[in-house]
């Protein structure tokens, strides 16, 4: 089975979309959406810094976006905006890493694999990372889901129970930091953000409890991935702007739906 490149490519996509799928919907409650563009940006200049040193891109773009997320952390309340540091770092550590990779004139790489993804090209050895990446993201968010949801509904109510809002938002950070390091094979730099935002926004539309909402953002990711990769193929079709698009049109149709039937339901 593994042998087939388009069940490995299923099996990556859905390695990435099961651990997206809470953590988006904890992306999407903290309106954090920027926050994971730029540490997918970020990423850009983990690939560069991997290359250049031969070690693990995995490796390497883990650091720089656990980097970027803590400096962030560090200088935020210090006489800038929240979006206006992550304005500056996102499209500063992409131009940087742009840069960087121009001088690697040794070694190979595919740019736009790394900016757009190339699921089809994923191997075995990419499939183990992927797999670990995703389970350790998903046991942690298992571990700390209702911490986390406290944290989120109320900082002080949080402080209150015991918690401490600031570790919660680390643990976030660290699985945040995880995904993007694990998607970047399936759906590159620019698509990252859009895989864990659109399939729980889609999610929220229809879910009553948060549970409901990791649940059906699953779901919603699954089947994106199973016909981006379907439509990828009879339309020849670059496979991770395909999955997006087909999440992008489940978004419009069954937000779509919701507000119908809430409309219907008041009259």
């Amino acid at each position: 089975m593994l042998d087939d490149f388009m069940a490995r490519a299923a099996l990556a996509g859905l390695g990435v979309v099961l651990a997206a799928a809470p953590l988006g919907c904890f992306v999407v409650w903290r309106r954090m959406a920027f926050f994971g563009a730029a540490t997918a940006h970020a990423a850009v200049l983990g690939v560069a810094i991997s290359l250049a040193l031969s070690i693990s891109v995995f490796a390497g773009v883990l650091a720089v976006a656990l980097l970027m997320a803590i400096l962030v952390t560090l200088t935020s309340g210090r006489g800038y905006a929240m979006d206006t540091l992550l304005g500056v770092m996102a499209h500063s550590s992409l131009a940087f890493g742009l840069v960087a990779v121009s001088f690697l004139t040794d070694v190979r790489i595919d740019l736009m694999a790394y900016l757009f993804g190339d699921i089809l090209a994923v191997g075995r050895g990419d499939l183990a990372v992927i797999w670990s990446g995703s389970l350790l993201v998903l046991a942690l968010m298992a571990w700390r889901w209702q911490p986390l949801l406290l944290a989120t509904v109320s900082e002080d109510l949080a402080y209150a129970e015991g918690g401490t809002p600031r570790r919660e938002s680390l643990y976030l950070t660290v699985a945040l930091a995880v995904v993007v390091a694990v998607a970047i094979k399936v759906v590159g730099v620019l698509l990252i953000a859009a895989l864990l935002i659109i399939p729980a926004a889609t999610a929220r539309a229809f879910s009553t409890t948060p549970e409901a909402m990791a649940g059906g953002a699953a779901v919603v990711g699954v089947g994106s991935v199973l016909l981006g990769l379907w439509g990828s193929w009879e339309l020849d079709t670059p496979t991770g702007p395909t999955i997006v698009c087909v999440a992008t049109v489940a978004f419009l149709l069954i937000t779509s739906l919701a507000r119908l039937t809430r409309a219907r339901a008041l009259h």
